[in-house]
């Protein structure tokens, strides 16, 4: 017996082009931002490129970002770690270190280059940086809240006693030193400003 021959369906349709989903396009952008950044410089970022780089269109991008200040905040953000993942060592001094490497290492990458390259941007310019101001989002803080707690839960101190200020001390001396050193935080810098400051804040010993 004869039979049909068979005609797929895909045969009967235009073929369409796959889409990402929205979060997906949004990491590839931001993807391509920081890897820019760090190729060319803020100064020299261009929407053009990054588009071209995250295989989007520049609607894409100003649709979500209206310039490359808010763009590059995004990017920088979206590559530092959620607090929420910090390794837990099982101590106070450890978890502090494991953080402020982390953070420095951080800071040694693409993520240093942008940041630098938003920060001129925000010294210039007291709308960027009433901008600035409006998109932090304090992760180190929390991170720093974070530790706090599993100390806390630990018997290694109180966490009720430790005080804002205490939690940015330490972190304010890491972007100190950032903003005003070349190249990479040394670890020996990261050691003293636990042992010498943010220990001594957080136990009072």
């Amino acid at each position: 017996m004869e039979t049909a021959p068979a005609t797929a369906a895909a045969d009967e349709r235009p073929s369409r082009r796959s889409r990402r989903d929205d979060r997906a396009l949004t990491c590839a952008i931001l993807d391509a931002t920081i890897a820019e950044v760090d190729r060319v410089g803020y100064a020299n970022l261009n929407v053009e490129r990054i588009a071209e780089l995250a295989s989007a269109s520049k609607a894409s991008l100003y649709r979500r970002w209206p310039g490359k200040f808010e763009l590059v905040l995004d990017a920088i953000y979206h590559v530092f770690p959620d607090p929420s993942t910090l390794a837990d060592t099982g101590g106070l001094r450890s978890d502090l270190l494991a953080t402020l490497r982390s953070a420095a290492d951080q800071l040694a990458g693409p993520a240093g280059h942008a940041i630098r390259g938003i920060v001129a941007d925000v010294l210039r310019d007291p709308r960027r940086a009433a901008q600035f101001r409006a998109h932090t989002r304090g992760n180190s803080r929390q991170a720093m809240r974070q530790i706090v707690a599993r100390a806390g839960a630990r018997g290694e101190l109180d966490p009720e006693s430790i005080t804002s200020r205490q939690l940015e001390a330490g972190l304010s001396l890491i972007r100190f030193h950032f903003l005003t050193n070349a190249g990479p935080i040394p670890d020996e810098v990261l050691v003293e400003i636990i042992d010498e400051i943010i220990l001594p804040l957080f136990t009072g010993r």
